[in-house]
């Protein structure tokens, strides 16, 4: 039953390592890697010695800083609500409903976030109007674009998010919350004080593996909502490797540019897993 997967990952992951030698060659595919001259560093210095490495590294940054400040904690909250509803069928239709955005299509969801900012036709614009503002290109505003990433994506992930930690919630002994009821502790007691502790292994594991993606932004959404009027605040190392590498055809400075993210994820979570195994005693291994 195992081979199926363990057959997926070595061609689809561990395989593909080997191309990674992309990055230390000025790469042609007619010619290979025995036609193709060894360079070194060569694409490694010339990302870091961009005029633009230090704009996209900190729209990088910023981005998923925000995301994990804001989006990171929301499916916790939401699975703490859920498991606080007292009606069955009222709480399944609510999971139900909020698992539905992670299903849709990034490119539907885009369409619908420009359908509902449409400075002509959206929603939000016509209740501006209505109380007497000024129209908003929403999309084309810079200062937009990251609340719009953040409050889609918690949004779209919310529900999806919550199924794991329901999961640490429900392993959570029942005699405990019993016992705090007799004791005569209230509601937002028994969530501080059994719920959260019960649950923080999990939280900490998941932080550990989502502070390894810093630098990592998903492509497909940012490339859709990227217009010439938000490029300074958009342009993020995913975009960046996608222009230099499909779009250029500069396959050895994209892939030098992909491995370097790598490094630094992994830099990241074993920083983030040292660090939680000293102060807390939780850790990946």
């Amino acid at each position: 039953m195992i081979l199926p997967v363990v057959v997926y990952y070595i061609l689809f992951h561990y395989w593909p390592m080997l191309w990674l030698r992309i990055a230390f060659y000025d790469f042609r595919i007619l010619k290979g890697f025995a036609g193709s001259k060894f360079v070194g560093w060569k694409h490694f210095q010339s990302f870091m010695n961009n005029p633009d490495f230090l704009g996209i590294m900190w729209n990088t940054l910023y981005l998923n800083i925000l995301s994990l400040v804001f989006s990171f904690p929301a499916p916790i909250i939401f699975a703490i609500l859920l498991n606080e509803l007292a009606g069955g069928k009222f709480k399944k239709g609510v999971q139900t409903i909020s698992y539905l955005p992670h299903f849709l299509s990034i490119v539907v969801v885009v369409s619908m976030i420009r359908n509902i900012l449409s400075p002509s036709l959206g929603i939000v614009n016509s209740v501006l109007k209505q109380l007497g503002g000024k129209e908003i290109y929403f999309i084309g505003e810079p200062r937009y674009f990251r609340p719009i990433m953040i409050l889609s994506g918690i949004w779209q992930e919310i529900g999806w998010g919550s199924i794991i930690f329901l999961s640490a919630i429900a392993g959570i002994n029942t005699e405990l919350y019993e016992s705090a009821v007799i004791d005569g502790a209230s509601r937002w007691k028994r969530v501080l004080h059994i719920t959260l502790p019960g649950i923080s292994q999990t939280v900490i594991i998941m932080l550990i593996l989502r502070i390894g993606s810093l630098l990592s932004v998903g492509f497909e959404k940012v490339y859709l909502m990227q217009n010439s009027r938000n490029l300074g605040v958009s342009e993020v190392l995913s975009t960046y490797v996608y222009k230099r590498g499909m779009v250029n055809n500069n396959y050895s400075l994209a892939t030098a540019v992909g491995l370097f993210n790598g490094v630094i994820s992994l830099v990241l979570v074993a920083l983030a897993n040292k660090l939680s195994k000293k102060y807390s005693e939780i850790s990946l291994i």
